[in-house]
């Protein structure tokens, strides 16, 4: 008879560069142009003009999204290589005090006083794995992707303008800048619930209060667009 408590599965989330970049951009890429949109359709009646400011916005929000991706990437990269460096300079001018530090992580293991020595002296034997082990055990870091900094850039400004143009989609289809807020409302309002709903469940939460969280904030941020476009209009 075969054991089956032997082929246990467990199920953890595990977190990916490109699912944390979709959400970075999407969720902004939703939200800001539908409240700009919003705003708009609150002060002129030019579905065109909405049409043309809101592509704008998602020219430059991508683009700025992007290169803050980009930067990001780029600084994890600088931080790995600095660390990296200063590692190998201690390794080379700091030995027993790099030693000391290795066994002070077994230790923290709870390995005994004989185990943690020979783990010890296997890991110093080569001084590429030696910091490696130190990098990784010590100080929390993995060595980045190399092209991580490009992929985060244009991962999250494509998630950008995928979010972005859903808002602005129906004022293509429509002459009248309210009803094509009323159907942006709808299509948008139902994507941020459907957005919001798949992140929470990724990230280990309630989904369906994470949806209907993501979806009141997008519909908050644009009733104030509306309202505040509305007051200015009425004041000039």
């Amino acid at each position: 008879m075969q054991d089956t408590h032997l082929h246990h599965h467990e199920e953890h989330l595990k977190s990916s560069d490109l699912l944390t970049d979709i959400v970075i951009g999407m969720s902004d890429g939703l939200t800001v142009p539908f409240a700009l949109a919003a705003g708009l359709s609150g002060a002129v009646n030019s579905t065109s003009v909405i049409i043309i400011a809101g592509i704008a916005e998602i020219a430059a929000g991508s683009i700025a999204m992007g290169l803050g991706g980009y930067l990001a990437g780029r600084t994890e990269q600088d931080h790995y290589s600095s660390e990296l460096k200063r590692e190998y300079d201690e390794i080379e001018h700091k030995t027993e005090i790099e030693k000391e530090e290795v066994r002070e992580v077994f230790r923290e293991w709870g390995l005994s006083s004989t185990i943690t020595e020979q783990a010890t002296q296997e890991i110093i034997k080569d001084k590429h794995q030696w910091v490696e082990f130190m990098m990784k055990h010590e100080l929390g870091l993995d060595k980045p992707d190399p092209k991580r900094a490009r992929k985060s850039a244009f991962n999250i400004g494509a998630s950008y303008i995928i979010g972005g143009l859903v808002p602005l989609t129906p004022y293509f289809f429509v002459d009248s800048s309210l009803v094509g807020l009323k159907l942006s409302v709808i299509i948008t309002l139902i994507c941020l619930y459907i957005f919001g709903f798949f992140k929470s469940k990724l990230t280990g939460v309630n989904a369906w209060l994470g949806g209907l969280r993501v979806m009141l904030i997008g519909a908050a941020a644009a009733a104030a667009a509306f309202t505040i476009a509305k007051v200015i209009e009425t004041k000039i």
